[in-house]
């Protein structure tokens, strides 16, 4: 808990920073923490979703109320999420998701400041550790304790989570000590997104069947496994293995372990804007190596990674041929 308040102290309240608040605990103490820390030019950001009809209406009017007695700025927004996702064919949870990087995309763009402080928990930590373990294309990576660059909306906002190591009771336990009030959201305790099935059913399950506390050993994972990414970081900055010409070259990847071979294309292609890159897909990448495969892979965005004079270039695809169709 000290850290948190460590964090409040040695940021400049002189900064504008947008705070997202649902009203729920989690949300509502970080504002309260914040205003007792005179970051003056907090600006609550509330989104309602529409999911819970006249209480998420009541929702809104309640953060609206905290802001003023927090004598902070406040921001809303609303949208349907249910038509969201039919019209777009999300999950709940994408559609969400969505919705609110947009918003807050537009609350940054309004206020002209790309900070963002979140919530997060220990216990949501632990649900983003366990999801991407089950997905199988992550390992144990969880939200990052330090600051992080996100596009919202087309946005690149600062993110804070200055919470992340608080246990949901302590939070409570907080709010509780100074006579502050919060919303329960119920949607929360019913299985309609898997985030809350992870949440009510398999971590408490988790805690039975091994009589230890998952959150726990879920997050300490996630802190080994941004470790382990720091290291990878500094393997791939000290690679060598570009050219003057920032192409990849070839001779000195084949010099690497095959694990750093992947990372080094990963950054080469996530450097080039392509962020979007599954196992499979920097698997094949990595065959490139092989002077008897195939000499390009395609890649997102119709571009492709393509090996040509001991080296690996990324280029645009010619577009499709449409052809003439005779009638």
């Amino acid at each position: 808990m000290a850290e948190t308040f460590d964090w409040f102290g040695r940021e400049s309240s002189s900064r504008r920073w947008l705070v997202g608040v649902s009203g729920g605990a989690d949300s509502v103490a970080l504002a309260a923490m914040l205003a007792e820390s005179r970051f003056h030019r907090a600006v609550i950001c509330h989104l309602n979703h529409r999911l819970r009809g006249r209480s998420s209406a009541a929702d809104a009017k309640w953060v609206a109320h905290l802001a003023g007695k927090l004598a902070l700025p406040f921001e809303s927004g609303e949208i349907d999420v249910r038509n969201r996702m039919r019209q777009n064919g999300e999950s709940l949870e994408t559609a969400a998701r969505s919705a609110r990087h947009e918003f807050f995309g537009q609350c940054a763009k309004k206020w002209r400041c790309r900070r963002l402080i979140l919530a997060h928990h220990a216990e949501d930590q632990a649900e983003t550790v366990l999801w991407n373990l089950l997905r199988g294309s992550h390992g144990a990576r969880g939200m990052s304790e330090q600051p992080k660059i996100l596009k919202m909306g087309g946005v690149p906002i600062e993110i804070h989570r200055p919470l992340l190591t608080w246990r949901r009771e302590e939070i409570r336990d907080w709010l509780q000590s100074r006579n502050l009030n919060w919303r329960e959201d119920a949607s929360n305790a019913t299985p309609i997104a898997i985030r809350n099935r992870l949440r009510n059913e398999i971590l408490p399950q988790l805690a039975e069947i091994t009589g230890r506390d998952p959150t726990e050993m879920l997050c300490r994972a996630a802190t080994a496994d941004e470790e382990l990414r720091e290291i990878t970081r500094w393997a791939v900055q000290h690679a060598a293995a570009t050219d003057p010409q920032g192409r990849l070259h070839l001779t000195a990847l084949r010099k690497l372990p095959k694990s750093l071979q992947s990372a080094v294309i990963a950054d080469f292609l996530q450097s080039h804007g392509l962020g979007i890159l599954t196992r499979n897909l920097l698997t094949r990448c990595v065959g490139l190596l092989d002077p008897a495969s195939p000499p390009a892979v395609n890649l997102p965005q119709n571009n492709s990674l393509r090996r040509r004079a001991g080296r690996l270039v990324l280029s645009q695809n010619p577009p499709r041929s449409q052809g003439n169709e005779s009638p």
